[in-house]
């Protein structure tokens, strides 16, 4: 992907994007405001490789988020910014407060996808240039991830790999990445919880965002 200069880039998602970021002062490229996980980590990573291009780089996770409680805070924690390059990773708890803790489903895969889809086109509306970068949800399977989060969160990063295709999106495979390092490693090293990543785990997934927008 071709970042241009001066471009806004935002990350977008719930409590692994947010990551106990300071909310109170909101400016680009301040590392409080970036949080402590893998959009610190990989915001660093661009600022290093991108040093002449004078980018401002937002975070605007929230912990706890659906894709629904996004779609309400979408005007002003994205479209107001008019990012040129977006990056999102919701969607884990929509299993999580729902089937994952064998409650009635809390967000229908329909209403995941239909929502989803109307977040991307509207920041196209608000800044047609804009592009994607798309991060399928994961899970490790260990903590709190049993056999109820199946097959829906599956389901779910299937949603998000063909919302990537219809919208010439960069995906990043998280999951893959992940799967990857259980090979040889305890999935607990990675997300103890299953879900938020460890120092380790973060700095894994900002190495793979960093390689699929390069």
């Amino acid at each position: 992907m071709h970042i241009p200069a001066s471009a806004v880039i935002l990350f977008q998602g719930d409590s692994i994007t947010d990551c106990g970021r300071n909310r109170e002062d909101p400016q680009p490229n301040f590392s409080p405001s970036l949080g402590a996980g893998y959009a610190k980590i990989a915001a660093g990573m661009l600022l290093v490789q991108h040093a002449d291009k004078n980018l401002a780089i937002h975070n605007r996770g929230v912990g706890g988020d659906r894709v629904t409680r996004m779609a309400d805070r979408w005007r002003a924690d994205c479209l107001d910014l008019k990012p040129d390059v977006l990056s999102i990773l919701i969607g884990v708890n929509d299993t999580w407060h729902g089937t994952g803790k064998g409650l009635p489903i809390e967000v229908p895969l329909d209403v995941y996808e239909a929502t989803y889809r109307k977040l991307l086109d509207d920041a196209r509306q608000a800044n047609p240039k804009v592009r994607f970068v798309l991060c399928p949800p994961f899970v490790l399977r260990c903590g709190a991830v049993d056999d109820r989060w199946f097959p829906e969160i599956t389901d779910r990063m299937a949603i998000v790999k063909q919302i990537a295709r219809d919208y010439d999106a960069v995906l990043v495979d998280f999951q893959a990445a992940f799967d990857e390092a259980v090979k040889t490693t305890a999935p607990d090293y990675w997300a103890a919880d299953g879900v938020h990543p460890t120092l380790a785990g973060h700095t894994l997934m900002a190495q793979t965002w960093v390689e699929a927008v390069r």
